[in-house]
């Protein structure tokens, strides 16, 4: 059965087929502003398993995720900690968490992380290239794209053009030729309405404005759309296969995305559309604005990774989740089913009780049905919920093999074995392997006494010993990184 992915963009079911050799994936990452919650890391969950499921098909994936890490939410909270004396102090330490964040979680690294700011010149140039046809134009040195330009503006949001609502803030309305033209490039720093709207703390009088760069038209910032067109464009390509980001971004961010981009290239800018659906805590979006929030870092100490994970695995990429303690009280326990009855096949299979002649039917009969069921639901539109319960099906056959036989199907057990290691492991990123959480707590307790004496030992100036306790430590998969508010460390 070959994938087939619902296109946002179409509203249908599509075989996929990829435009080269290489499967361009492009996933619209986070706005640094702030802790990432579990909202966000639904949907790097999903995209980390899409780009998982191509990759053990068969498909070479450049997987491209960014930060977005020039935004006035962010400019707002500078001077809200002394060491945050800029826009990019800020958006430096929430990406180090973010980051933190995803090796916790067992994503796979992405391809490149790319950042906005690090984009300015290709930015530039897209929005001269726009310029340049005839799709945009400045006015008081921003610029603006024209939407009556661009016959397709609204294909993916299914808007029509003369409904549509002004889009900017009321300053921008005046410099319009029409309500619906957006920004590509905005002239000086952050309004100070922008920053009360989302500052923490009161700055009074000495607002931050936010880091500009100069450009041909004014010394300014990038709109927030044109962003993510130029980083797609500069690392993958001018036409993507597979661009993935949250339903709540399909207008404005999404449809500008394709204006703008088919605009300067004149090509499809993406082939599949793909929209997650958004995650929700008593009949609310989760969101930061809303403070009803539960962040990656408290969701990770509490419940930790698989369990997370096998909760956002219980529901379609795009369909809505709900959060609750009923839901991932039941995420808990179909964790702790998957892991007991993965330890108790290593147990049975390594035991003297595995013989090389019993064979149980029944047991390889599962792990074929179940590696069959698996690769049917991925490839109906990566249907998590349906290849979760063909492997929680094998956990039953594992479980009655074990319970009814005095001597155990040696290679039956070791192809379920493999099973859950291939397909629950390096496509769903669960660890069957990790230590417990008793060992964890300990072997942490550990670090944090070390690096309490290589603290001292800095302090001391014996800076020599101190480098010695942190090799000593990266020896043994344990990586430490120094920070203004003092060592952290993870284990790798």
């Amino acid at each position: 059965m070959v994938l087939s992915v619902t296109n946002s963009l179409t509203g249908d079911r599509e075989e996929f087929e990829p435009t080269g050799d290489e499967v361009l994936l492009y996933v619209c990452g986070l706005t640094v502003s702030d802790d990432p919650h579990l909202g966000h890391a639904r949907l790097w969950t999903h995209a980390d398993v899409i780009a998982r499921w191509l990759a053990f098909s068969g498909y070479d994936v450049r997987h491209v995720e960014n930060f977005t890490d020039v935004n006035e939410k962010i400019a707002a909270r500078v001077g809200e900690r002394p060491e945050w004396e800029t826009e990019a102090d800020v958006a430096r330490h929430y990406i180090e968490r973010v980051i933190e964040y995803m090796r916790g979680l067992n994503f796979q690294r992405a391809t490149v992380y790319p950042r906005v700011s690090e984009h300015i010149p290709e930015i530039i140039d897209l929005v001269e290239m726009l310029i340049e046809a005839g799709h945009a134009y400045e006015a008081n040195g921003s610029v603006y794209f024209d939407v009556t330009t661009f016959e397709d503006y609204g294909k993916l949001s299914n808007q029509q053009l003369d409904e549509l609502e002004a889009q900017g803030d009321p300053d921008e309305r005046s410099e319009k030729r029409n309500p619906a033209d957006f920004a590509l490039w905005k002239a000086g720093g952050v309004a100070p309405d922008a920053i009360d709207e989302h500052a923490k703390h009161n700055h009074g009088d000495d607002r931050p404005t936010g880091q500009t760069w100069d450009s041909p038209w004014s010394e300014g910032r990038p709109g927030w759309h044109i962003e993510c067109s130029a980083m797609s464009m500069t690392h993958l390509d001018d036409t993507i296969d597979i661009h993935v980001g949250g339903h709540d971004l399909v207008f404005p961010h999404h449809e500008n995305e394709i204006a703008q981009s088919e605009a300067a290239t004149g090509d499809t800018f993406a082939n599949y559309w793909l929209h997650t659906g958004l995650l929700e805590t008593k009949g609310e979006k989760m969101s930061s604005s809303l403070d009803n929030f539960f962040t990656v870092e408290a969701a990770l100490e509490e419940y930790g990774p698989n369990v997370i994970r096998t909760f956002y695995l219980a529901t379609e990429y795009g369909s809505k989740q709900t959060f609750s303690e009923e839901s991932m009280a039941e995420a808990e326990e179909r964790w702790d089913r998957l892991e007991r009855t993965y330890h108790a096949a290593v147990e049975a299979c390594d035991s003297v009780d595995a013989t090389a002649k019993t064979e149980d039917s029944d047991l390889r009969e599962a792990v074929s049905e179940t590696t069959e069921a698996f690769t049917a639901a991925m490839n109906a539109d990566f249907n998590v919920r349906e290849a979760m319960a063909a492997l929680r099906s094998l956990t039953t056959a594992v479980n009655r093999h074990i319970e009814d036989h005095a001597t155990y199907d040696y290679q039956g057990l070791k192809a379920a074995i493999e099973t859950f290691d291939g397909l629950g492991g390096e496509v769903f990123g669960l660890q069957f392997d990790e230590a417990t959480d008793g060992d964890v707590d300990l072997a942490s307790e550990l670090v944090e006494l070390v690096l309490d004496v290589r603290e001292a030992e800095r302090e001391a100036g014996n800076y020599d010993r101190a480098d010695d306790l942190r090799d000593a430590l990266s020896d043994r998969g344990i990586e430490v990184q120094d920070s203004d508010d003092g060592p952290t460390f993870r284990f790798e």
